[in-house]
């Protein structure tokens, strides 16, 4: 992945150059996806932490923008087939409207929730810890509950 380096600069008549998704104006690059100015702020993040304080990275990781170029693929992310079909369709909705992207899409898949197998809780799979058995998912209490009765035998 190229990135360019930019520090703030005069943009149109007078405007200070500010990221796209938090309005900041310091210490900017540009996204090698789609070009648009953004927080040069990755050494934010702390591996395993799972935050979500990086600008850069939100943008690179959970949108189908940045998982479009990462996967080397061609033609414009909100047409791509590819990347439709490489995630559930809630997760596809997700990542292409969700507050990281600067473009949202125009026709995200709809989907059906899904619920745990063990309390029929609803699972929101952009947002919500889970595991899954095959095509089963369970909610994060229950995984607890299950690991914790198999650690009894």
């Amino acid at each position: 992945m190229r990135l360019v380096k930019t520090s703030p600069e005069k943009q149109n008549k007078g405007q200070v150059a500010t990221c796209g998704l938090c309005g900041k104006k310091k210490k900017l690059t540009h996204t090698s996806c789609c070009n648009n100015l953004i927080c040069d702020d990755e050494e934010n993040y702390v591996v395993f932490s799972y935050a979500r304080n990086s600008c850069h990275r939100n943008h690179r990781r959970f949108t189908l923008c940045g998982y479009h170029e990462s996967e080397g693929h061609k033609g414009k992310w909100q047409d791509c087939s590819k990347c439709r079909n490489s995630f559930e369709p809630e997760i596809c909705a997700w990542y292409g409207t969700n507050e990281y992207n600067f473009e949202k899409l125009q026709d995200p898949p709809s989907f059906t929730p899904k619920h745990c197998n063990s309390c029929h809780k609803q699972i929101s799979l952009s947002q919500d810890g889970y595991s899954m058995k095959g095509r089963e998912y369970y909610c994060d209490t229950c995984t607890s509950k299950n690991l914790r009765g198999k650690d009894r035998n």
